[in-house]
């Protein structure tokens, strides 16, 4: 129901944004926001040729393709005079997100095929964990913590596995695996469900824990700031790490207290500081490695882990092919079909994915989150807050709403004001640290058909608060 209110709330205030700034001049074309591409230039009026500069009609007439560019040193932003049929286009500013009717078709095309395509391959892995019995052991050794975080769990179930599978990936920054295994998770955890229609407690709580992203290996992150030629790529890693860690407690801390757990548990403590003493462990090995190590060691331990799971996937259904052979199948038709059943989740979500995205993509360039943006900034700098920190908030706003578009902000940061600046680097914990809260519920959330997502969006939203503070403060201690 919030997620629902939000949503509305999004499109009509856009468009009432939209509809007034047409009839007050602010805008001269609203079509932009319709059918624009991200990053082309705005129309922003039209006048007769007589009417601009001398200068510019004579470029103009002497232009074999009749159009100027005007290169303006202030503000960085280019203006285009486009001459056709005795009326001058003038054309400035980038649109900050494609229209709604590209935004609806790229999300199928650019977002949702690919999933689909992520889906269907490791959805298969997935089938061979179930048939081969490994899913059922590696739950069997997680019961014991799992049970005292999702109380409501049963002992054993088959969700801890593609719960820690999931959890496992978003900390080695394997997004494309994070996401099969969660909604996987996420089907388990439905069939538990005493209220189909409604989010429940072990919903919510492996919800709100992989929207703090627990974070090992930021490779997306190096990868952009190894393209800006920053000095050292790698050393917003430990900030990452720390930042993201932090959101996990709180994540966990706060849902806890909602749902009424124990935190007093010996098993629950004992795997809570196992983790602890594991993330430290391997901060001090990455600590004695020289710049080149690093670069090594993080461009390769992901992918060397996600081949790891596969083939262990593989040689143990291998071993244990009679389990297969019992049910009258075998190894290949058993991936193809988990396969066909990715397949099938994918494009039951696609809706949900096509409605959140346009209404994001219409708020955007209404032009409503930049004002909004510009507000905040007003606030933060009469409060004293360094600009630094308020040229990547940016980031943090936009990242809830869409990892494209922070993603863009991010690089913009970097290019500004440079790879290795207090703001570059900010924003990038800031990219690394959250999560795209409202892509993710309307995908895991819109895979199971849940309609009530009860306190889950505003838990997130305070999980995704808790991270930037935290990320502000880890950024000015290490930088």
């Amino acid at each position: 129901m919030v997620l629902s209110r939000f949503w509305l709330v999004i499109f009509v205030s856009s468009i009432v944004f939209i509809i007034v700034g047409l009839f007050t001049n602010q805008y001269y074309s609203i079509d932009y926001v319709l059918n624009g591409k991200q990053g082309e230039q705005l129309l922003i009026s039209e006048k007769y040729l007589h009417e601009i500069p001398k200068f510019i009609q004579d470029s103009l007439k002497a232009s074999e393709n009749k159009d100027y560019i005007l290169n303006n040193i202030t503000t960085d932003a280019d203006t285009t005079y486009v001459y056709n049929k005795q009326t001058v286009k003038v054309y400035s500013g980038k649109q900050q997100s494609d229209g709604l009717l590209p935004m609806a078709k790229s999300s199928l095309l650019d977002l949702v095929l690919p999933l689909i395509a992520y889906l269907s391959f490791f959805c298969g892995i997935m089938e061979l964990l179930i048939i081969s019995g490994a899913s059922e052991k590696l739950a069997g050794y997680l019961s014991p913590v799992f049970s005292k975080i999702f109380p409501s769990i049963p002992k054993n179930h088959e969700s801890i596995s593609y719960m820690t599978l999931n959890f496992a990936a978003n900390f080695l920054g394997l997004d494309s695996a994070a996401t099969p295994f969660g909604l996987k998770a996420m089907e388990k955890l439905q069939e538990i469900n005493p209220d189909k229609d409604k989010a429940s407690d072990a919903q919510i709580m492996f919800m709100c824990l992989h929207a703090a992203g627990l974070t090992l290996i930021p490779t997306s992150i190096i990868g952009y700031r190894a393209a800006e030629n920053a000095a050292n790529p790698a050393d917003v890693m430990l900030p990452c790490i720390i930042t993201s860690f932090v959101g996990t407690i709180a994540a966990f801390l706060l849902v806890g207290m909602k749902q009424r757990i124990n935190f007093k548990s010996a098993s629950l403590v004992v795997g809570l500081m196992g983790l602890i003493g594991a993330i430290i462990g391997l901060l001090f090995y990455v600590d004695t490695l020289d710049l080149i190590g690093k670069n090594y060691f993080t461009a390769n331990l992901s992918g060397v882990l996600l081949l790891a799971i596969i083939g262990f996937t593989l040689i143990f259904s291998f071993i244990n092919e009679k389990k297969f052979v019992a049910k009258n199948t075998n190894l290949f038709d058993t991936f193809v079909v988990g396969a066909n059943n990715g397949l099938k989740t994918g494009v039951m979500i696609f809706p949900y994915v096509m409605g959140m995205l346009v209404a994001i993509s219409l708020f955007r360039n209404s032009g409503l989150f930049e004002l909004i943006s510009y507000g905040m900034a007003f606030v933060f700098s009469n409060l004293g807050v360094h600009k630094e920190i308020i040229d990547s908030l940016p980031v943090a706003m936009l990242r809830p709403f869409a990892s494209s578009g922070s993603r863009g902000f991010m690089i913009d940061a970097m290019r500004v004001y440079g790879p290795d600046s207090f703001a570059g680097r900010l924003s990038c914990i800031f990219q690394c640290s959250a999560e795209t809260t409202f892509y993710v519920i309307a995908v895991y959330f819109g895979s199971v058909n849940i309609k009530n997502t009860r306190y889950t969006l505003w838990m997130m939203l305070l999980v995704d608060l808790i991270c930037v503070i935290t990320a502000i403060f880890v950024a000015s201690w290490f930088f």
